[in-house]
């Protein structure tokens, strides 16, 4: 079959990773005359990069067909892995299985082959949601076929999926040097697109699954880096816009956060890709922090119409807008339908509910309920080590006991999370933290080092935009405030007044006609009732709330 001038562009245009152009020219061969299997492969991976899904699945149909026909079986299995895993990874499970039993049906004498291999990896992602064992040891053996017949892209989809089986079993420790491994197959250039792209958005899945968030920074910033070298990329684009909209977020870049995952939700409406979910839910999640509550309940709705699952962000939300119970009640059944910490849906995954459900039933005064989630979420944050997740925990722990009456307790508890915070340079949840270490301050009386660390909280909130949270913590300081004015007697407010002034001790006593001794009690008893410490403290509290 002679090679047409649009074949042999197409070619040179694949070879040099310009995928529209390669697409575009193949595309336009094959409309002229039949292709060849091998351009066909060329058309279905040029069309799958830029995002012409449905143009990709007929190219290798069409390949594997003709390859079945010329008794290539091995080759047309390859398609046949493609067709399975593109669909799978669409959402389309039923089809994705057809192709699988169709694919292996095929190799039934070729089952000492990386063919063969590649339908493992499929059968294994299967497993993953109700046998992780048996996925495991179906990866095992995928990656043994691999090794014995050095095949590349098998080798890389191998370690991968062995290192995520792993993190779901909860060897966390042996899992992840399976996912750097598979990385090192990837940036040494060693596999195809698709498998790159794959293997990149997985590793970052799994390892901010696993809180490892410096592993998930380096890899997305390497996936960003790989999609912009190819600009006509499609595929991976949205994945790798939620990516860093998620971490541009923990590190308090808020604006660039919400500009990154509206990029993403901009993505997917324009392709109406079903992956969508994640992007739109990254959204919310930007507008709650930020009390655009309409546009959050929005997104919220729009995440979980793509099969997204709204939680925990719905349940804060709901707290948010002042729904206490309705919170609770979600919550709750998030928790509870997270399972056993052995089973599907439990593990790490639970974890990322624990830390909204502690603050949620502090809010509902369910001090029962926010202790045992506290326990559970240090418990994971134990065994794990994860700097992110023992941050979230000791946090959940000393807000606990802040609400159990033991700021003593409660203040070491919050040191600590302030200082993990800081070294991950999550400008939000440190200031959430300062704001709770001001209020054990106060509780024991430290009105200078409360007033310090509320302040710092307000800065920061106020500069992130995170309006709920600043409204928050004015009221706490107004409740606080307000309790503390309403407690002082008439001859106290007078004391008050005059040492606001500037007045010492002896002039206040001239000034009422009473002793300094009796000047130095009411002194005494305003520092205990205001919680306060110093005259300066207790000066600004009168000029503050119009007591000077």
């Amino acid at each position: 079959m002679a090679a047409s001038e649009a074949i042999v562009l197409g070619r040179a245009a694949f070879g040099e990773r310009r995928w529209r152009e390669a697409y575009e020219h193949l595309a336009q061969a094959a409309s002229e005359s039949p292709l060849h299997p091998t351009d066909l492969e060329l058309l279905a991976c040029s069309a799958y990069l830029v995002g012409r899904e449905t143009d990709a699945t007929n190219a290798w149909t069409e390949a594997h067909h003709l390859l079945m026909e010329a008794g290539e079986v091995e080759r047309a299995a390859r398609c046949g892995f493609w067709l399975s895993l593109t669909l799978l990874l669409s959402g389309d499970g039923a089809r994705s299985a057809g192709w699988l039993a169709r694919t292996q049906r095929g190799l039934k004498e070729h089952q000492d082959s990386a063919a063969w291999g590649l339908t493992q990896i499929i059968a294994g992602l299967q497993q993953m949601g109700s046998d992780p064992e048996t996925a495991a040891d179906t990866f095992a053996a995928a990656l043994a076929l691999a090794e014995r017949h050095g095949d590349a892209d098998l080798l890389a989809f191998g370690l991968l999926s062995r290192g995520q089986a792993l993190v779901q079993l909860q060897q966390v420790a042996e899992g992840v040097p399976s996912l750097d491994e598979a990385m090192v197959t990837v940036i040494s250039g060693e596999i195809s697109p698709i498998a790159a792209g794959i293997v990149y958005c997985a590793v970052i899945l799994t390892c901010q699954r696993i809180f490892d968030l410096q592993r998930a920074t380096e890899w997305t910033a390497a996936l960003d880096a790989w999609c912009s070298a190819q600009e006509e990329l499609v595929a991976f684009r949205g994945q790798c816009l939620v990516h860093r909209s998620e971490l541009l977020q923990l590190k308090g870049e808020w604006p660039s956060a919400s500009a990154e995952a509206r990029r993403a939700c901009d993505w997917y409406e324009e392709r109406e890709q079903r992956s969508s979910g994640r992007a739109f839910y990254q959204c919310a999640e930007l507008h709650r922090l930020r009390g655009d509550l309409d546009a959050a309940n929005e997104m919220y709705r729009r995440a979980s119409q793509a099969g997204f699952e709204p939680q925990p962000g719905l349940s804060l939300l709901r707290l948010t807008e002042g729904q206490t119970e309705t919170a609770a009640a979600a919550i709750r059944r998030v928790v509870n339908e997270s399972g056993d910490r052995q089973g599907p849906g439990g593990g790490l995954a639970r974890t990322r509910v624990l830390g909204p459900y502690v603050e949620i039933m502090l809010a509902c005064n369910d001090l029962e309920g926010a202790r045992r989630g506290a326990d559970e979420l240090a418990e994971v944050a134990s065994e794990t080590g994860a700097p992110f997740l023992v941050a979230r925990a000791t946090e959940a722990t000393g807000a606990v006991l802040l609400a159990e009456g033991d700021p003593n307790a409660a203040l070491a508890a919050l040191r600590e999370a302030w200082r993990a915070w800081q070294r991950l340079e999550a400008s939000y949840e440190s200031a959430r933290v300062q704001a709770l270490i001001g209020c054990a301050c106060r509780q024991l009386g430290d009105e200078d080092t409360a007033r310090g660390h509320l302040d710092a909280a307000r800065t920061v909130f106020r500069r992130l935009g995170a309006l709920p949270a600043l409204q928050r913590l004015e009221q706490d300081i107004g409740a606080s405030d307000a309790s503390a004015s309403s407690e002082l007697t008439a001859r106290e407010r007078e004391v008050l007044a005059l040492l606001a002034e500037g007045h010492t001790n002896r002039q206040i006593s001239a000034a009422l006609h009473i002793s300094e001794h009796t000047v130095a009690r009411h002194v005494s008893n305003l520092f205990n009732k205001l919680g306060v410490s110093s005259r300066t403290a207790a000066a600004t509290f009168a000029h503050k709330h119009g007591l000077a």
